[in-house]
């Protein structure tokens, strides 16, 4: 056998550009949350892609935000980081996208010693004249990078991609035990299952004032029974959630459940519990508890 590379490649770019569907594409598993709404992977996920000669340590960061409060402040302090212990960076920009929210964000990406490959992502969205003009744009933004048309939905390009990866990347020991698909716990699998259900069930503002917290998680040779606890800010948020006659709350354990089941291939009983927690979001004390202040 010949060398064997490892490395980590960090995605970054705005909310909402396409960044967890590549990674999904990537990993070939569901790790990442991919929804419709913006700012849902609050955390680094790292996604471990696994070859005979080879290990890809992929994060995706949060989108790119100017930090409104704690929990938006923390968020960016991953994204920090993501430049930090990268050998390669992944800049995902949309068709029509201009440039970072955050200048000083973007001049780090400009004076990038590390490669930096721009995915011009959602061609499928284009016509040629346009992606003509968006690929000259970049090249002046972004002197340095190199620049690849991808469909990360439609798998276009993403294999392509990958491989100019595995070219770019460090010769080195596998980071991981080869078997494992990501460095996160059981739980934290649970938790954004169940939070991604609440983002495609409920409208406004409450999926962003709800966080999961997984107090049991009891595996045995046949089932796996799981306890969660919804956290909102307000009772109106908890009456919201939970539904009339409890059918709103009751649908996203169904739909959670049926996902969970996939996921660890085993029988799943889920109990779900909505719980008040006063503002939760400007409380550093319990975002610790919830892993975003490392």
């Amino acid at each position: 056998m010949g060398e064997h590379k490892s490395g980590f490649v960090n995605i970054i770019g705005n909310p909402n550009v396409g960044k967890s569907t590549l990674m999904n594409a990537f990993v070939g598993e569901k790790l990442s949350i991919i929804t419709s709404k913006a700012q849902t992977t609050r955390h680094r996920i790292l996604g471990i892609v696994n070859g005979e000669d080879f290990q890809v340590v992929l994060s995706d960061t949060p989108g790119i935000i100017k930090p409104a409060y704690e929990l938006q402040s923390a968020m960016m302090d991953f994204v920090k980081s993501a430049f930090e212990d990268a050998d390669v960076l992944l800049y995902m920009v949309e068709i029509g996208e201009k440039a970072l929210k955050d200048e000083d964000f973007f001049k780090k990406i400009q004076n990038s010693k590390i490669p930096v490959l721009l995915l011009l992502n959602k061609i499928d969205k284009a016509d040629q004249q346009l992606l003509e003009d968006q690929v000259q744009y970049w090249q002046q933004q972004l002197p340095g990078a190199e620049i690849h048309l991808i469909s990360a939905l439609n798998n276009f390009n993403v294999k392509e991609v990958f491989e100019r990866i595995l070219e770019l990347l460090p010769e080195g020991p596998a980071y991981y035990p080869k078997d494992q698909l990501t460095d996160k716990p059981e739980r934290f699998f649970v938790n954004e299952t169940i939070r991604e259900k609440i983002l495609q069930n409920y409208k406004k503002e409450i999926p962003y004032s709800v966080e999961v917290d997984t107090e049991e998680f009891l595996e045995d040779e046949e089932i796996i029974r799981i306890r969660s606890v919804i956290m909102v800010e307000r009772n109106s948020q908890k009456g919201i959630i939970i539904g009339h006659k409890g059918s709103a709350l009751k649908k996203v354990g169904v739909e959670a459940r049926k996902d969970l089941e996939k996921f660890f291939d085993k029988q799943v009983h889920l109990e779900l519990y909505v719980k008040v927690s006063k503002d939760w979001r400007r409380d550093p004390r319990r975002l610790k508890r919830f892993g975003y202040n490392s």
